[in-house]
């Protein structure tokens, strides 16, 4: 069987699909095309008025592309409230090799200690996912504080509001996501707007 590449995983996310892995330490991989696809809709995006405040008063700072290889890595890693996760070496790798080539991108989440101006920011919480064209494909998110991975979400939207993206594609939904908007469509329709957002020329950078 011929080696799955990043060519290859641009390949089936422009038909649809995306992969996964059955455990953390599984050694292959597997494709998805649920019947029903969870997406954000850009224009329909809610912030709830409790992150509204906590936003006001948080001393998280937010960065793009700067820790992608550290924050997958925490999005890979097993937890003691999350004992497997989806994401294997193999996926790690190949979308390690995507940001490289300036496919895959990162939201990081930085948390400063108001009474040390001097002391590193430490990273707390972030996502990562896929730009193709105006379809940003949602992979996973990660938070070690409060709110840390919420707020990452509200910051990508407006990105990619301000960069006129047309698709924001989370794969399932969540109760997490629906408090922001995320809806279910069937595949059909799914397919049909992936078609026209293809046709942009988005740029995540």
């Amino acid at each position: 069987m011929t080696p799955i590449g990043p060519k290859d995983i641009l390949g089936f996310y422009r038909q649809g699909l995306f992969p996964m892995a059955e455990t953390r330490t599984d050694q292959g991989m597997f494709l998805v095309d649920p019947e029903m696809r969870g997406i954000i809709p850009l224009d329909g995006f809610h912030r709830p008025r409790s992150l509204k405040k906590f936003m006001k008063r948080m001393t998280f700072d937010m960065s793009c592309n700067q820790a992608f290889a550290e924050l997958i890595h925490e999005c890979a890693r097993q937890t003691p409230d999350r004992d497997e996760t989806w994401i294997n070496g193999g996926i790690e790798y190949l979308y390690t090799e995507l940001h490289k080539q300036g496919h895959a991108h990162s939201i990081e989440i930085w948390d400063r200690d108001p009474h040390d101006p001097q002391k590193e920011p430490v990273l707390v919480g972030g996502l990562y996912g896929l730009s193709i064209g105006g379809a940003f494909f949602g992979e996973s998110m990660f938070s070690r504080k409060t709110n840390a991975s919420k707020v990452a979400l509200v910051y990508l939207v407006e990105h990619l509001r301000a960069r006129g993206y047309a698709l924001l594609d989370t794969q399932f939904i969540t109760d997490h996501l629906k408090r922001f908007g995320a809806i279910e469509i069937p595949r059909d329709d799914y397919k049909a707007r992936l078609e026209n957002a293809l046709q942009m020329n988005c740029h995540f950078d």
